[in-house]
Protein backbone atom coordinates (compact mmCIF):
# COMPACT_ATOMS: atom_id res chain seq x y z
CA UNK A 1 0.00 0.00 0.00
CA UNK A 2 1.32 3.43 -0.96
CA UNK A 3 2.59 5.56 1.91
CA UNK A 4 0.73 8.82 1.29
CA UNK A 5 3.09 10.66 3.65
CA UNK A 6 5.78 10.48 0.98
CA UNK A 7 5.98 13.87 -0.72
CA UNK A 8 9.21 13.69 -2.74
CA UNK A 9 11.00 10.64 -4.07
CA UNK A 10 14.34 10.31 -5.88
CA UNK A 11 14.11 7.64 -8.58
CA UNK A 12 17.08 5.89 -10.16
CA UNK A 13 15.93 6.54 -13.72
CA UNK A 14 17.36 5.08 -16.92
CA UNK A 15 14.70 6.43 -19.27
CA UNK A 16 13.84 2.89 -20.32
CA UNK A 17 10.37 1.40 -20.28
CA UNK A 18 10.47 -0.07 -16.77
CA UNK A 19 11.68 3.05 -14.97
CA UNK A 20 9.37 5.21 -17.09
CA UNK A 21 6.44 3.11 -15.88
CA UNK A 22 7.75 3.37 -12.32
CA UNK A 23 7.97 7.16 -12.64
CA UNK A 24 4.32 7.42 -13.64
CA UNK A 25 3.28 4.83 -11.05
CA UNK A 26 4.96 6.87 -8.28
CA UNK A 27 3.06 9.93 -9.45
CA UNK A 28 -0.30 8.17 -9.63
CA UNK A 29 -0.11 5.79 -6.66
CA UNK A 30 1.82 7.95 -4.20
CA UNK A 31 0.86 11.35 -5.52
CA UNK A 32 4.52 12.18 -4.97
CA UNK A 33 6.77 14.71 -6.66
CA UNK A 34 9.36 12.63 -8.52
CA UNK A 35 13.01 13.62 -8.87
CA UNK A 36 14.96 11.57 -11.42
CA UNK A 37 18.62 10.64 -11.30
CA UNK A 38 20.31 9.25 -14.39
CA UNK A 39 23.95 8.18 -14.15
CA UNK A 40 26.37 7.95 -17.05
CA UNK A 41 28.42 4.94 -15.95
CA UNK A 42 29.80 4.33 -19.41
CA UNK A 43 26.94 2.08 -20.47
CA UNK A 44 27.63 2.98 -24.08
CA UNK A 45 24.35 4.63 -24.96
CA UNK A 46 23.04 8.18 -24.88
CA UNK A 47 21.56 9.16 -21.55
CA UNK A 48 20.44 12.67 -22.48
CA UNK A 49 17.14 11.36 -23.96
CA UNK A 50 16.20 10.50 -20.37
CA UNK A 51 15.77 14.23 -19.78
CA UNK A 52 13.16 14.58 -22.53
CA UNK A 53 11.29 11.49 -21.31
CA UNK A 54 11.24 12.79 -17.75
CA UNK A 55 9.96 16.18 -18.91
CA UNK A 56 7.26 14.48 -20.97
CA UNK A 57 6.20 12.61 -17.83
CA UNK A 58 5.71 15.87 -16.00
CA UNK A 59 8.94 16.05 -14.03
CA UNK A 60 10.04 19.61 -13.35
CA UNK A 61 13.29 20.64 -15.10
CA UNK A 62 14.93 21.39 -11.74
CA UNK A 63 14.05 17.86 -10.59
CA UNK A 64 15.98 16.13 -13.38
CA UNK A 65 19.55 15.15 -12.50
CA UNK A 66 21.85 13.67 -15.14
CA UNK A 67 25.48 13.18 -14.19
CA UNK A 68 28.60 11.78 -15.81
CA UNK A 69 30.09 9.65 -13.02
CA UNK A 70 32.51 7.57 -15.09
CA UNK A 71 35.69 8.92 -13.49
CA UNK A 72 34.31 8.59 -9.97
CA UNK A 73 33.04 5.10 -10.76
CA UNK A 74 36.41 3.81 -11.93
CA UNK A 75 38.57 5.77 -9.47
CA UNK A 76 36.59 5.19 -6.26
CA UNK A 77 34.88 1.87 -6.89
CA UNK A 78 36.41 -0.21 -9.70
CA UNK A 79 40.09 0.42 -8.91
CA UNK A 80 39.75 -0.18 -5.14
CA UNK A 81 37.98 -3.46 -5.91
CA UNK A 82 40.69 -4.54 -8.35
CA UNK A 83 43.43 -3.85 -5.78
CA UNK A 84 41.96 -6.89 -4.04
CA UNK A 85 41.93 -8.98 -7.26
CA UNK A 86 38.24 -9.43 -6.56
CA UNK A 87 36.49 -12.38 -8.21
CA UNK A 88 33.15 -13.83 -7.07
CA UNK A 89 32.82 -17.62 -7.17
CA UNK A 90 36.10 -17.93 -9.02
CA UNK A 91 35.04 -16.12 -12.21
CA UNK A 92 32.73 -13.10 -11.94
CA UNK A 93 34.43 -9.67 -11.89
CA UNK A 94 31.39 -8.02 -10.25
CA UNK A 95 30.66 -5.46 -12.94
CA UNK A 96 27.02 -4.92 -12.00
CA UNK A 97 27.54 -5.23 -8.25
CA UNK A 98 30.15 -2.49 -8.01
CA UNK A 99 27.99 0.12 -9.77
CA UNK A 100 25.05 -0.05 -7.36
CA UNK A 101 26.62 1.65 -4.31
CA UNK A 102 27.59 4.67 -6.40
CA UNK A 103 24.04 5.08 -7.75
CA UNK A 104 22.65 4.70 -4.23
CA UNK A 105 25.11 7.30 -2.90
CA UNK A 106 24.11 9.81 -5.58
CA UNK A 107 20.41 9.27 -4.89
CA UNK A 108 20.90 9.94 -1.19
CA UNK A 109 22.95 13.07 -1.94
CA UNK A 110 20.15 14.37 -4.16
CA UNK A 111 17.50 13.46 -1.59
CA UNK A 112 19.35 15.53 1.02
CA UNK A 113 19.82 18.43 -1.37
CA UNK A 114 16.19 18.46 -2.54
CA UNK A 115 14.54 17.62 0.76
CA UNK A 116 13.15 14.32 -0.50
CA UNK A 117 11.82 11.82 2.01
CA UNK A 118 12.08 8.68 -0.15
CA UNK A 119 14.20 6.95 -2.78
CA UNK A 120 13.16 4.35 -5.36
CA UNK A 121 14.74 1.89 -7.79
CA UNK A 122 13.63 -0.39 -10.61
CA UNK A 123 15.13 -3.67 -9.40
CA UNK A 124 12.85 -6.70 -9.33
CA UNK A 125 11.93 -8.72 -6.27
CA UNK A 126 13.92 -11.77 -7.40
CA UNK A 127 17.33 -10.24 -7.98
CA UNK A 128 20.39 -9.04 -6.11
CA UNK A 129 20.12 -5.39 -7.12
CA UNK A 130 17.20 -4.64 -4.80
CA UNK A 131 19.45 -5.69 -1.91
CA UNK A 132 22.44 -3.70 -3.15
CA UNK A 133 20.48 -0.51 -3.68
CA UNK A 134 18.65 -0.68 -0.39
CA UNK A 135 21.64 -1.65 1.76
CA UNK A 136 23.37 1.36 0.19
CA UNK A 137 20.46 3.67 1.00
CA UNK A 138 20.18 2.52 4.60
CA UNK A 139 23.94 2.54 5.12
CA UNK A 140 24.05 6.23 4.19
CA UNK A 141 20.65 7.47 5.42
CA UNK A 142 19.21 5.05 8.02
CA UNK A 143 15.74 6.62 8.23
CA UNK A 144 15.10 7.04 4.51
CA UNK A 145 11.89 5.58 3.07
CA UNK A 146 12.55 3.10 0.28
CA UNK A 147 9.98 2.40 -2.43
CA UNK A 148 10.50 -0.82 -4.39
CA UNK A 149 7.68 -0.85 -6.98
CA UNK A 150 8.28 -4.42 -8.17
CA UNK A 151 7.51 -5.61 -4.63
CA UNK A 152 4.48 -3.36 -4.25
CA UNK A 153 2.44 -3.01 -7.40
CA UNK A 154 -0.34 -5.28 -8.61
CA UNK A 155 0.84 -5.84 -12.19
CA UNK A 156 0.77 -9.60 -12.78
CA UNK A 157 2.27 -9.72 -16.26
CA UNK A 158 4.38 -7.90 -18.79
CA UNK A 159 1.21 -7.23 -20.77
CA UNK A 160 -0.33 -5.42 -17.78
CA UNK A 161 2.74 -3.21 -17.58
CA UNK A 162 2.49 -2.40 -21.28
CA UNK A 163 -1.20 -1.61 -20.95
CA UNK A 164 -0.38 0.81 -18.12
CA UNK A 165 2.27 2.41 -20.33
CA UNK A 166 -0.21 2.88 -23.19
CA UNK A 167 -2.86 4.27 -20.88
CA UNK A 168 -0.44 6.92 -19.64
CA UNK A 169 1.10 7.57 -23.10
CA UNK A 170 4.51 6.22 -22.17
CA UNK A 171 6.53 5.54 -25.29
CA UNK A 172 6.92 1.85 -26.06
CA UNK A 173 9.49 0.79 -28.63
CA UNK A 174 8.22 -1.81 -31.08
CA UNK A 175 10.31 -4.70 -29.76
CA UNK A 176 8.82 -4.23 -26.30
CA UNK A 177 5.47 -5.51 -27.58
CA UNK A 178 7.02 -8.90 -28.13
CA UNK A 179 9.17 -10.94 -25.80
CA UNK A 180 12.55 -9.32 -25.26
CA UNK A 181 15.27 -11.86 -26.08
CA UNK A 182 17.23 -11.03 -22.89
CA UNK A 183 17.85 -8.19 -20.45
CA UNK A 184 21.05 -6.16 -20.40
CA UNK A 185 22.87 -4.11 -17.80
CA UNK A 186 26.02 -2.27 -18.82
CA UNK A 187 28.61 0.16 -17.51
CA UNK A 188 32.23 1.00 -18.20
CA UNK A 189 33.45 -2.17 -16.50
CA UNK A 190 31.18 -4.74 -18.11
CA UNK A 191 27.93 -5.77 -19.71
CA UNK A 192 25.68 -8.50 -18.35
CA UNK A 193 22.91 -10.34 -20.17
CA UNK A 194 20.31 -12.50 -18.44
CA UNK A 195 16.92 -14.10 -19.00
CA UNK A 196 14.83 -15.38 -21.91
CA UNK A 197 17.15 -17.03 -24.48
CA UNK A 198 19.76 -17.45 -21.73
CA UNK A 199 17.60 -19.12 -19.09
CA UNK A 200 18.54 -22.71 -20.04
CA UNK A 201 22.13 -23.20 -18.80
CA UNK A 202 22.53 -26.25 -21.05
CA UNK A 203 22.19 -24.17 -24.22
CA UNK A 204 25.12 -22.14 -25.55
CA UNK A 205 24.50 -18.39 -25.66
CA UNK A 206 23.78 -17.10 -29.18
CA UNK A 207 26.54 -14.99 -30.65
CA UNK A 208 24.26 -11.94 -30.87
CA UNK A 209 24.19 -11.77 -27.07
CA UNK A 210 27.79 -10.58 -27.04
CA UNK A 211 28.03 -6.82 -27.48
CA UNK A 212 31.45 -5.83 -26.18
CA UNK A 213 33.77 -8.43 -27.67
CA UNK A 214 34.34 -10.15 -30.97
CA UNK A 215 34.47 -13.94 -30.92
CA UNK A 216 37.97 -15.16 -29.94
CA UNK A 217 38.18 -17.25 -33.11
CA UNK A 218 37.59 -14.07 -35.15
CA UNK A 219 40.32 -12.12 -33.36
CA UNK A 220 43.55 -11.24 -35.20
CA UNK A 221 46.07 -14.01 -35.86
CA UNK A 222 48.84 -11.72 -34.60
CA UNK A 223 49.05 -11.02 -30.85
CA UNK A 224 48.80 -7.51 -29.42
CA UNK A 225 51.47 -6.65 -26.87
CA UNK A 226 51.00 -3.72 -24.48
CA UNK A 227 52.54 -2.37 -21.31
CA UNK A 228 50.56 -1.19 -18.28
CA UNK A 229 52.15 1.02 -15.64
CA UNK A 230 50.99 0.77 -12.01
CA UNK A 231 51.33 3.14 -9.08
CA UNK A 232 50.33 1.87 -5.64
CA UNK A 233 48.20 -0.86 -7.12
CA UNK A 234 46.30 1.26 -9.65
CA UNK A 235 46.94 1.35 -13.42
CA UNK A 236 48.03 4.79 -14.59
CA UNK A 237 49.37 4.37 -18.15
CA UNK A 238 49.14 2.16 -21.24
CA UNK A 239 52.20 1.95 -23.50
CA UNK A 240 53.71 4.84 -21.55
CA UNK A 241 50.75 7.17 -22.10
CA UNK A 242 49.25 8.50 -18.86
CA UNK A 243 45.45 8.23 -18.77
CA UNK A 244 42.69 9.10 -16.33
CA UNK A 245 40.97 6.11 -14.66
CA UNK A 246 37.95 6.13 -16.98
CA UNK A 247 40.04 6.76 -20.10
CA UNK A 248 42.41 3.93 -19.15
CA UNK A 249 39.60 1.43 -18.63
CA UNK A 250 38.01 2.57 -21.91
CA UNK A 251 41.30 1.89 -23.72
CA UNK A 252 41.63 -1.55 -22.12
CA UNK A 253 38.05 -2.30 -23.17
CA UNK A 254 38.92 -1.48 -26.76
CA UNK A 255 42.00 -3.69 -26.68
CA UNK A 256 40.05 -6.50 -25.06
CA UNK A 257 37.18 -6.19 -27.51
CA UNK A 258 39.45 -6.40 -30.52
CA UNK A 259 41.15 -9.54 -29.18
CA UNK A 260 38.03 -11.40 -28.04
CA UNK A 261 38.89 -11.10 -24.34
CA UNK A 262 36.60 -11.11 -21.34
CA UNK A 263 33.65 -13.39 -22.15
CA UNK A 264 32.09 -15.38 -19.33
CA UNK A 265 29.11 -17.73 -19.24
CA UNK A 266 28.29 -18.23 -15.56
CA UNK A 267 25.72 -19.87 -13.32
CA UNK A 268 26.02 -17.98 -10.06
CA UNK A 269 24.47 -18.13 -6.61
CA UNK A 270 22.38 -15.04 -5.96
CA UNK A 271 22.27 -13.56 -2.47
CA UNK A 272 18.49 -14.04 -2.39
CA UNK A 273 18.93 -17.80 -2.67
CA UNK A 274 18.44 -18.88 -6.28
CA UNK A 275 20.87 -19.71 -9.05
CA UNK A 276 20.94 -17.61 -12.20
CA UNK A 277 22.70 -17.88 -15.53
CA UNK A 278 24.33 -14.81 -16.98
CA UNK A 279 26.60 -13.97 -19.90
CA UNK A 280 29.12 -11.32 -18.93
CA UNK A 281 31.69 -9.37 -20.93
CA UNK A 282 34.49 -7.64 -19.05
CA UNK A 283 37.24 -7.06 -21.62
CA UNK A 284 39.25 -4.34 -19.90
CA UNK A 285 38.74 -5.77 -16.43
CA UNK A 286 40.03 -9.18 -17.51
CA UNK A 287 43.25 -7.60 -18.79
CA UNK A 288 43.56 -5.45 -15.67
CA UNK A 289 43.18 -8.40 -13.30
CA UNK A 290 45.94 -10.38 -15.02
CA UNK A 291 48.27 -7.37 -15.15
CA UNK A 292 47.66 -6.45 -11.50
CA UNK A 293 48.47 -9.96 -10.36
CA UNK A 294 51.57 -9.74 -12.54
CA UNK A 295 52.94 -6.64 -10.81
CA UNK A 296 52.01 -8.03 -7.39
CA UNK A 297 53.97 -11.20 -8.14
CA UNK A 298 57.28 -9.31 -7.88
CA UNK A 299 56.37 -6.60 -5.36
CA UNK A 300 54.34 -8.40 -2.66
CA UNK A 301 55.89 -10.57 0.00
CA UNK A 302 54.62 -14.16 0.11
CA UNK A 303 52.82 -13.68 3.42
CA UNK A 304 51.06 -10.52 2.28
CA UNK A 305 50.10 -12.05 -1.07
CA UNK A 306 48.70 -15.22 0.46
CA UNK A 307 46.77 -13.30 3.11
CA UNK A 308 45.26 -11.11 0.37
CA UNK A 309 44.18 -14.24 -1.48
CA UNK A 310 42.51 -15.54 1.70
CA UNK A 311 40.69 -12.25 2.30
CA UNK A 312 39.56 -11.80 -1.30
CA UNK A 313 36.56 -14.21 -1.28
CA UNK A 314 35.14 -12.41 1.76
CA UNK A 315 35.67 -9.05 0.07
CA UNK A 316 34.03 -10.36 -3.11
CA UNK A 317 30.98 -11.61 -1.21
CA UNK A 318 30.58 -8.25 0.52
CA UNK A 319 30.59 -6.44 -2.82
CA UNK A 320 28.30 -8.98 -4.47
CA UNK A 321 25.82 -8.91 -1.61
CA UNK A 322 25.66 -5.11 -1.39
CA UNK A 323 27.73 -4.37 1.71
CA UNK A 324 30.01 -1.77 0.12
CA UNK A 325 29.30 0.75 2.89
CA UNK A 326 29.76 -1.79 5.70
CA UNK A 327 32.55 -1.45 8.29
CA UNK A 328 33.93 -4.88 7.42
CA UNK A 329 34.39 -3.94 3.76
CA UNK A 330 36.13 -0.74 4.82
CA UNK A 331 38.36 -2.69 7.22
CA UNK A 332 39.35 -5.08 4.46
CA UNK A 333 39.92 -2.16 2.09
CA UNK A 334 42.31 -0.52 4.56
CA UNK A 335 44.38 -3.71 4.76
CA UNK A 336 44.32 -4.19 0.98
CA UNK A 337 45.31 -0.58 0.32
CA UNK A 338 48.20 -0.86 2.77
CA UNK A 339 49.45 -3.89 0.87
CA UNK A 340 49.59 -1.82 -2.33
CA UNK A 341 52.02 0.88 -1.15
CA UNK A 342 54.89 -0.61 -3.19
CA UNK A 343 52.85 -2.30 -5.94
CA UNK A 344 54.30 -0.03 -8.62
CA UNK A 345 56.05 -0.77 -11.88
CA UNK A 346 55.32 -1.99 -15.38
CA UNK A 347 53.75 -5.16 -16.74
CA UNK A 348 54.02 -6.36 -20.34
CA UNK A 349 50.95 -8.25 -21.52
CA UNK A 350 50.19 -10.34 -24.61
CA UNK A 351 46.60 -10.36 -25.88
CA UNK A 352 45.72 -13.16 -28.28
CA UNK A 353 42.41 -14.76 -29.27
CA UNK A 354 40.65 -14.44 -25.93
CA UNK A 355 43.75 -14.97 -23.80
CA UNK A 356 45.68 -12.56 -21.57
CA UNK A 357 49.26 -13.56 -20.80
CA UNK A 358 51.73 -11.65 -18.65
CA UNK A 359 55.09 -11.88 -20.41
CA UNK A 360 57.15 -9.39 -18.42
CA UNK A 361 57.18 -7.33 -15.23
CA UNK A 362 59.57 -4.79 -13.71
CA UNK A 363 59.48 -2.64 -10.59
CA UNK A 364 61.81 -0.46 -8.55
CA UNK A 365 60.36 -2.31 -5.54
CA UNK A 366 60.87 -5.79 -6.93
CA UNK A 367 61.54 -8.56 -4.41
CA UNK A 368 62.75 -10.86 -7.15
CA UNK A 369 66.47 -11.56 -6.62
CA UNK A 370 68.16 -13.27 -9.53
CA UNK A 371 71.23 -14.10 -7.44
CA UNK A 372 69.00 -16.04 -5.03
CA UNK A 373 67.11 -18.09 -7.60
CA UNK A 374 69.86 -18.80 -10.12
CA UNK A 375 71.14 -22.38 -10.49
CA UNK A 376 74.61 -20.92 -10.67
CA UNK A 377 76.51 -20.17 -7.48
CA UNK A 378 75.54 -16.63 -6.52
CA UNK A 379 77.24 -14.12 -4.30
CA UNK A 380 74.52 -14.13 -1.67
CA UNK A 381 74.69 -16.11 1.53
CA UNK A 382 72.52 -19.07 0.65
CA UNK A 383 73.92 -22.40 1.72
CA UNK A 384 72.18 -25.34 0.09
CA UNK A 385 72.95 -27.47 3.14
CA UNK A 386 70.70 -25.27 5.27
CA UNK A 387 67.70 -26.66 3.43
CA UNK A 388 68.18 -30.04 5.08
CA UNK A 389 67.49 -28.70 8.56
CA UNK A 390 64.58 -26.62 7.25
CA UNK A 391 63.00 -29.71 5.73
CA UNK A 392 63.55 -31.86 8.83
CA UNK A 393 61.93 -29.28 11.10
CA UNK A 394 58.91 -29.03 8.82
CA UNK A 395 58.76 -32.83 8.57
CA UNK A 396 58.88 -33.38 12.34
CA UNK A 397 55.12 -33.60 12.90
CA UNK A 398 54.69 -35.80 9.81
CA UNK A 399 57.34 -38.20 11.17
CA UNK A 400 55.66 -38.34 14.57
CA UNK A 401 52.32 -39.11 12.90
CA UNK A 402 53.88 -41.77 10.71
CA UNK A 403 55.56 -43.48 13.69
CA UNK A 404 52.26 -43.58 15.58
CA UNK A 405 50.46 -45.07 12.59
CA UNK A 406 53.22 -47.58 12.08
CA UNK A 407 52.85 -48.74 15.71
CA UNK A 408 49.12 -49.09 15.17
Amino acid sequence: MADKSVKKVVLAYSGGLDTSIILKWLQTEYGAEVITFTADLGQGEEIEPARAKALAAGVKPENIFIEDVREEFVRDYVFPMFRANTVYEGQYLLGTSIARPLIAKKQIEIARKMGADAVSHGATGKGNDQVRFELGYYGLEPDITVIAPWREWDFKSREALLDFAEKHQIQITKDKRGEAPFSVDANLLHSSSEGKVLEDPAVEAPEFVHMRTIAPEDAPDKPTIITIDFEKGDPVAIDGVKLSPAALLTKLNELGRDNGIGRLDLVENRFVGMKSRGVYETPGGTILLAAHRGIESITLDRGAMHLKDELMPKYASLVYNGFWFSPEREMLQAAIDYSQTKVSGQVRVKLYKGNVTVIGRTSPYSLYDQDLVTFEEGKVAYDHRDAGGFIKLNALRLRVLAKRDKRG
